[in-house]
């Protein structure tokens, strides 16, 4: 708690209650007339029906008092609010309430991928930034790769970061340190991405630049429904990139968690690929992986 020193003034209608740093730039004189929706201060001061005016300027506060009352009934008490208040409020205006981020961390499937999930939404699609010099126009993924050296990539979608590390720490050293960065970040109210995310529905639009032909939609709704909700899930993407219809092969781009992931490919042959044949036998005999 800051502390509060009583001085008398010239006149005998006001006291002034000096702290011991600055509360405002500029100065504030209040009446009963005057908005205090946003000073509880003076809300509070003025609860007192003997109180004419207030005026805060620099370090202090000055009220002035009905001839009334005298100062030794009452200057304990408004000292006691004034401390009550400035610790509450320390530059006097009503502050605003912090959105509250909660973030906690996941592993993932990737050894080199940590998910740091997020209570609240961070963004509506995606971002990937595969290096640090391509960062630019992702404040987020600037702040994390100019704290920690060993970051290779950043992956943003929906209410997670998924972060990839170099071989020269283990997750164990470095997962509080990075976690704390990513909340105090949201927590200040930095900006996570200043350039337009990629969608969800059809990510491969924005790489290839085309539309799906028939087939292809047919394999990327059963990858939507099945399998894409899992795979997000342990922070990563995946996407139907190419399908060849000559040797009945779907390539997936892999992205996030998933892109480098050691078990990718056994995942992509135990679990898609067998996932596919299921449901569209006529269309795929094989999947390969492509790294985003």
């Amino acid at each position: 708690m800051h502390t509060i020193l009583i001085e008398p003034t010239e006149n005998p209608k006001v006291m002034k209650f000096v702290a011991d740093y600055n509360l405002i730039p500029g100065s504030l004189e209040l009446d009963r007339d005057s908005d205090i929706s946003e000073i509880p201060l003076a809300q509070e001061l003025f609860n007192y029906p003997f109180v004419e005016r207030i005026f805060i300027t620099a370090n202090f506060v000055a009220v002035a008092k009905q001839d009334t009352i005298e100062w030794e009934h009452v200057i304990d008490s408004l000292k006691n609010v004034i401390e009550d208040e400035l610790l509450a409020n320390p530059r006097v205006y009503l502050q605003k309430k912090k959105e509250m981020y909660q973030i906690y961390a996941e592993m993932t499937p990737n050894p080199a991928v940590m998910k740091f999930v997020s209570s609240k939404l961070l963004l509506e699609g995606f971002v990937e930034v595969k290096s640090r010099e391509q960062a630019d126009g992702v404040p987020l993924a600037q702040a994390i790769f100019k704290e920690f050296d060993f970051t290779k990539e950043v992956f943003i979608s929906d209410n997670f970061v998924a972060v990839t590390r170099d071989n020269s720490v283990e997750w164990h050293q470095v997962m509080m340190a990075v976690r704390g960065l990513i909340a105090d970040y949201l927590q200040n109210g930095g900006e996570i991405s200043n350039i337009e995310a990629q969608t969800h529905e059809n990510p491969v639009e924005k790489i290839i630049n085309r539309d799906y032909t028939d087939d292809e939609q047919k394999i990327s709704d059963i990858l939507n429904e099945y399998v894409a909700p899992a795979v997000e899930n342990d922070g990563g993407k995946i996407s139907l990139m190419e399908y060849v219809q000559s040797t009945k092969t779907a390539r997936m781009l892999l992205q996030g968690a998933c892109s480098g992931c050691p078990s990718s490919t056994a995942t992509l042959k135990n679990g898609i690929e067998s996932i596919l044949k299921q449901f569209v036998p006529d269309l795929v005999e094989r999947v390969e992986a492509v790294n985003g």
